[in-house]
């Protein structure tokens, strides 16, 4: 079973590897990164802060665009090419397919993320002014990031085993944006004075994922000690990554099923 989950994850993985837009998103993210130089150059004393925090944006946002372009794919494009219908005929269970397509999706991502956090830390290295506990500082902030991107690429999974990668996208990208009002959200609850409009608020805030718990780490937490005051909380990072592990494994579970009732004939 895990020799076939890991030989999907492998394929997909290659198959990733090849498609053209996701090199034209790492290049706008290297680009974008880089550019930052320039930006940092206006400021009066912050140059560090702003390539940090426009480095580890772009990070994000480019990892969210490949995380949702290439996620939605995952099963329609099989499908699409009728693929799956041989490689279902095999001895090949239809969750370790799901599964091996999220594993390899995850390791396109991890790829990816390595490549623009090396342009970031060569960026951080051209400014100088950095201190070497900053790189290492750097691995928390990008580590929570590469939380986040696992849990749209389990979102984008989810929907692309039911629904056309137009809608799944469309799908996937709003969750995105109101997974960071959740604290907003909340607020609301605690401030309305209805109660089916508090109890609603609050179901949603339980139920829709929560992408700004991830948002933990930024460049106060990797500039400490020049200045800068924020440390990093071990516990928050241990939070973020068991609720991402949750809400995953929900989400994986949850396509598998919807993908077990297909019917291929």
């Amino acid at each position: 079973m895990v020799g076939r989950i890991l030989a999907i994850a492998g394929n997909t993985y290659r198959e990733n590897i090849r498609d053209k837009v996701l090199y034209n998103l790492i290049l706008f993210a290297l680009i974008m990164i880089f550019s930052s130089l320039a930006l940092g150059q206006l400021t009066l004393g912050n140059e560090s802060k702003v390539i940090i925090d426009l480095g580890l944006s772009g990070i994000s946002i480019f990892g969210m665009l490949i995380a949702i372009f290439i996620g939605i794919s995952l099963v329609y494009k099989e499908l699409e090419k009728r693929t799956v219908y041989a490689l279902l005929a095999k001895p090949v269970h239809r969750h370790e397919w799901i599964l091996g397509k999220y594993l390899g999706l995850l390791f396109t991502l991890l790829v990816n993320i390595a490549v623009m956090t090396v342009g970031l830390a060569l960026a951080m290295l051209y400014t100088g002014g950095i201190q070497a506990g900053g790189y290492v500082r750097l691995l928390p902030a990008v580590y929570t990031i590469f939380l986040s991107l696992a849990l749209i690429t389990a979102l984008a999974l989810l929907f692309s085993t039911f629904s056309s990668p137009a809608l799944s996208a469309v799908f996937t990208f709003f969750l995105w944006v109101i997974g960071h009002f959740g604290a907003d959200l909340r607020s609301f609850a605690e401030l309305t004075k209805s109660a089916p409009v508090m109890w609603l608020c609050r179901v949603l805030y339980y139920v829709l994922p929560n992408f700004s718990a991830f948002a933990i780490l930024d460049s106060r937490s990797i500039l400490r000690g020049t200045g800068y005051l924020q440390s990093i909380d071990p516990w928050a990072i241990w939070w973020a990554t068991v609720y991402c592990a949750i809400y995953c494994a929900f989400l994986i579970a949850l396509g598998i099923s919807i993908f077990m009732r297909r019917d291929f004939k």
